[in-house]
């Protein structure tokens, strides 16, 4: 755990939410996701199981969450199960929890053995009517390598087959997409600390300097302030910030050139998502300057549209008529172009082919019901974007918002934005 320790009242608040949730006599149970193999006998770098993080703020491999409501036995109604420390993991792993530190951690009380749960856990699915079973399903979710949620679905089949199994993604979906107050601040030292990225980049950037040295000063700052990638950075110069997701971040930035830079921290395993545009030789021309404040106008009003109430697809279309507008003024398309729009295919397509944005939390592309109107404690990205291939370059803008009853509140407020801000920020070398 190389963040600092999170309030485990936000761990036992989580859990007491999704027992509200759950029927009588049912039991729910979460695992710790695999840890990802490579080649040989490569692995890298555990990423924690985000639902079992939200419940128990636990991020050790094989950890599993049981919970109970209806439990007879107090004792029984929320368990953690993790690995057994011993000699041998502590020389060739590592640290691993004690079991007064996951109660410290999680605020769960009864925390067990690994090898303790297979007699527990059929005494309590007996006793139980329904039984929850976790799965990934974000609707963009690649599922085709199996899963340790897999395996465990197949062996409670196999174990239990005449049990009643059910879905818990949705319950963790609509309790994940309000944020609670401790969230937010994890999201917002995840902003600060991706302020901080940016900052130090701006100042970095002059012609000549290479994609993956700038990228290279985001991870410097990151991993100094105890945070990691959200995501594979993109660190786009030239015409590769027209590729809307540019991995490469290996091209030289040249005088002239604009450089977009989608780069997000995450901290206590919260994500935080930015993109700026900046110039290279450190000023705008006339004509990317147009652009990017074109880009700017819809990315402020676009904020200011996500209210509480408001449906995503009502806010992406009325994004999409404005960045017509945009586009009219800036010569990229004509009224002809506009009048022979459809729904499915906006006249703004050609130049901004992506979504304005999505849910953030503990998953950069976060899970929630996006089918339902904007609720207090949503978090948003809100990312318009022009993109020129034949003019040799893209622009692209994203801030991250908590939408509340009197408003929604930019996250990225004072990260600099505005033209001249930028301009100023990389004069300062």
């Amino acid at each position: 755990m190389r963040h600092s320790p999170i309030d485990s009242r936000l761990f036992v608040q989580n859990r007491q939410r999704l027992a509200t949730l759950l029927p009588p006599r049912s039991i729910a149970l979460f695992n710790a996701n695999d840890i990802p193999v490579t080649n040989a006998d490569g692995t890298l770098v555990p990423v924690p199981n985000a639902d079992l993080f939200y419940l128990s703020g636990i991020e050790q491999e094989e950890t599993v969450l049981l919970i109970c409501p209806d439990a007879f036995d107090e004792k029984h109604r929320e368990i953690l199960f993790v690995r057994e420390p011993n000699e041998h993991l502590k020389i060739w792993e590592g640290h691993k929890h004690s079991k007064d530190e996951a109660i410290r951690i999680s605020g769960i009380k009864t925390v067990k053995w690994l090898h303790e749960m297979p007699t527990l856990l059929k005494s309590l699915v007996f006793d139980s009517e329904n039984v929850f079973l976790n799965t990934n399903e974000h609707k963009r979710a690649d599922t085709t390598v199996q899963t340790r949620d897999d395996r465990f679905i197949l062996d409670m089949k196999h174990r239990f087959p005449l049990h009643q199994f059910r879905r818990v993604a949705p319950l963790m979906h609509k309790l994940r997409v309000e944020k609670s107050k401790i969230e937010i601040d994890l999201l917002k030292r995840a902003v600060q600390i991706t302020k901080d990225g940016f900052e130090r980049v701006a100042r970095h950037t002059r012609p000549g300097v290479l994609e993956h040295e700038l990228e290279a000063e985001f991870a410097h700052e990151f991993i100094r302030q105890r945070a990691r990638f959200s995501y594979n950075p993109i660190i786009a110069s030239g015409v590769n910030s027209c590729i809307l997701h540019y991995n490469q971040n290996d091209q030289p930035c040249k005088k002239g050139d604009l450089l977009l830079l989608d780069v997000g921290a995450s901290y206590a395993n919260y994500s935080a998502d930015l993109t700026r545009t900046i110039p290279v030789s450190g000023k705008f021309s006339r004509r990317q300057k147009e652009v990017y404040c074109a880009v700017l106008r819809v990315m402020r009003d676009s904020i200011a549209r996500s209210t509480v109430g408001t449906l995503h697809r009502d806010w992406v279309k009325a994004a999409q008529m404005q960045m017509n507008e945009e586009l009219l003024s800036l010569g990229l398309i004509k009224k002809s172009d506009i009048k022979k729009q459809t729904e499915e295919t906006p006249a703004c397509r050609k130049y901004f082919m992506h979504g304005l944005g999505h849910v953030l939390g503990i998953d950069v592309h976060d899970v929630g019901l996006m089918n339902e109107p904007f609720a207090p404690g949503w978090v948003l990205t809100v990312e318009p974007g022009i993109y020129i291939p034949e003019e040799g370059f893209g622009v692209r803008l994203e801030n991250d918002i908590v939408v509340t009853e009197n408003g929604p509140v930019d996250l990225m407020a004072d990260i600099p934005v505005e033209p001249d801000e930028i301009e100023a920020l990389m004069a300062r070398k």
